[in-house]
């Protein structure tokens, strides 16, 4: 789950942020007064200590489920406990979690006939593939195959891929992304540049098993996919997790997986068809699916199944005035446990990805019993299966242990970037909530410009675990220092950016002696302190703006809080 990783932004600038309950800001959008914090410091020492100790091997990797939990939870628990926090839980520091572990075995190679020229493709080199059925073989025969352009069906929008076919039992391919991805502003059918959630992979899955079908291959293009090929392959070929349901995911398709893009051009040449024409056609409304006439796809695997319990960590810090009020960190523990190996190394340890969140955590804790509680409770949340789909946040925000009609508002902590200082602060999902008015206040104050994100096309705000409260309902700060940096500008930027997403991004390379620089992850970890402690000393309670997808969930959960 490639989740935005901007570079951190300069300490120093921050430190002229005012005293603890001033209150002379007023946004326009009747977020509420908003309050001035001082910036304690933050302990490198306890960053450091974290960050290294949940990277190393003996954790391998932190997978939900294996040893390497237990080790992370009893870490977490003895840092939560050692920073002052009380158990988040009527008394205890963990949420059970229930998962489903499914590892593919005797991956068969994946098979066209049918068409000019049979082809036969390489599991994790040419395609990846996995079930979301809990079932021990999983079989795919003979099954027709159909293009779906961007396999969106949109009423509202009077867009509906899968118009007129029958995919039923059918092989779907489908591209990655919207259909309107490339177009240079944030205006369109689909928001332009800015991803909709119908353009995430995890829609696309959706669609395809309400449509019925058997599998559904999506097709890997590195820019609107926003990764490349590495990720996928080192995402997929290991063990994956799934929320436990009582059908067993009888109702998905017996198949979802990506193909390689030169691959796909070969299979539809092979059903005499082009490709890119195709793809060009699909960008409009009123495209039909295409069938690819006489080629059937063939797949077999066998399931290897465990259900396991995983477990959320939480504390809590009580507030002096509203202690039922509450302001949420969140960070997710996980990682990949093992994954595909370079040079013989097969940890993907995870060190910024995502130990120096989770090591924010506790440095956030420790900052924040040392300056004294605020008005309002502050929640720190260690989640679960982030990486097989947000599953830790979206169990938590479906199954709150604090109501979140009761919760103001919060700030997810997703990989602290080690490129760097930086100029400027990057807002993904800018312009959704009065949450805007909080940052823009911190980032005045430490003379910083704040951004847009330049790469909405990437749709990071569903990619991360502020996704699952945010549609349910609580805004969520999703910012962090943007590709200027103090030190060589935008160009430095941007080469550590592509630096870490080519070598060490969900790879094994992602350890704890590859972070060079932490001056700026203490300078991230200020400003959320910031955000988080001006909610929690305001008696706001921000919301979506007017018009936003999440603004309904918002107000009915807080008319019912008000009963």
């Amino acid at each position: 789950m490639l989740r935005f990783t901007p570079a951190p932004l300069a300490a120093a600038a921050l430190l002229a942020l005012a005293a603890c309950n001033a209150s002379t800001d007023k946004p326009a959008s009747g977020a509420g007064a908003l309050p001035a914090v001082e910036l304690p410091e933050m302990s490198l020492p306890t960053l450091q200590e974290v960050t290294k100790e949940l990277s190393q091997d003996s954790y391998e990797g932190r997978a939900p489920g294996t040893a390497g939990e237990e080790k992370t939870v009893s870490y977490l628990i003895k840092k939560f406990t050692e920073a002052g926090l009380k158990p988040g839980n009527d008394g205890s520091w963990t949420q059970d979690v229930p998962l489903v572990e499914i590892t593919a075995k005797n991956v068969s190679p994946l098979s066209f006939i049918g068409g000019k020229t049979p082809m036969s493709l390489k599991y994790g080199v040419d395609f990846v593939a996995a079930s979301y059925r809990v079932q021990p073989q999983i079989s795919v025969t003979d099954s027709d195959v159909v293009f779906v352009g961007y396999g969106i069906n949109a009423p509202e929008k009077g867009w509906n891929d899968y118009a007129g076919v029958d995919v039923k039992g059918k092989t779907v391919v489908i591209l990655v992304n919207d259909p309107d991805w490339q177009t240079k502003e944030a205006k369109g059918e689909f928001n332009g540049r800015a991803m909709t959630y119908y353009g995430r992979w995890t829609y696309k899955f959706e669609e395809a098993a309400r449509q019925g079908a058997a599998a559904a291959l999506i097709v890997h293009d590195t820019e609107p996919a926003a990764y490349g090929w590495n990720v996928v392959e080192s995402s997929w070929t290991g063990t994956q997790y799934l929320a436990d349901s009582k059908n067993g995911g009888a109702d998905q398709t017996a198949a979802n997986g990506w193909i390689q893009l030169d691959k796909a051009k070969q299979l539809f040449a092979s059903a005499g068809q082009d490709f890119d024409a195709l793809r060009e056609a699909a960008k409009k409304k009123g495209f039909k699916a295409v069938p690819l006439a006489g080629v059937q796809a063939s797949l077999s695997f066998d399931n290897e199944i465990a259900k396991k319990m995983s477990r959320n960590v939480i504390g809590v810090l009580p507030g002096t005035k509203r202690p039922d009020e509450y302001v949420l960190y969140t960070a997710h523990w996980d990682h990949l446990g093992r994954c595909a190996p370079v040079d013989g190394d097969d940890i993907c340890n995870g060190a910024v990805d995502n130990a120096t969140g989770v090591a924010g955590l506790v440095t956030m804790a420790e900052a924040y019993q040392k300056a004294g509680a605020p008005d309002r409770s502050v929640v720190f949340l260690a989640v679960t299966a982030e990486e097989s789909g947000l599953l830790g946040s979206k169990y938590y925000a479906e199954n709150p242990v604090f109501p979140l009609a009761q919760t103001v508002g919060g700030v997810n902590m997703d990989a602290l970037s080690p490129a760097g200082p930086a100029k400027d602060i990057v807002v993904v999902g800018r312009g959704k909530s009065e949450l805007d008015a909080y940052l823009e206040k911190i980032a005045a104050t430490a003379k910083r410009t704040v951004v847009n994100e330049p790469t909405p096309e990437k749709g990071f705000y569903y990619r991360s675990d502020h996704f699952s409260f945010a549609k349910l309902g609580v805004p969520m700060f999703n910012f962090g220092s943007g590709e200027d940096l103090v030190d060589g500008g935008t160009e430095a930027g941007k080469k550590a950016s592509q630096d870490y997403e080519e070598h060490r991004y969900h790879a094994p390379g992602d350890e704890y002696e590859a972070i060079a620089n932490w001056d700026g992850m203490l300078a991230d970890l200020q400003l959320y302190y910031a955000a988080g402690r001006m909610l929690a000393m305001t008696d706001a309670w921000p919301n979506w703006l007017e018009g936003d997808e999440f603004r309904a969930a918002r107000d009915k959960s807080r008319a019912a809080a008000k009963q």
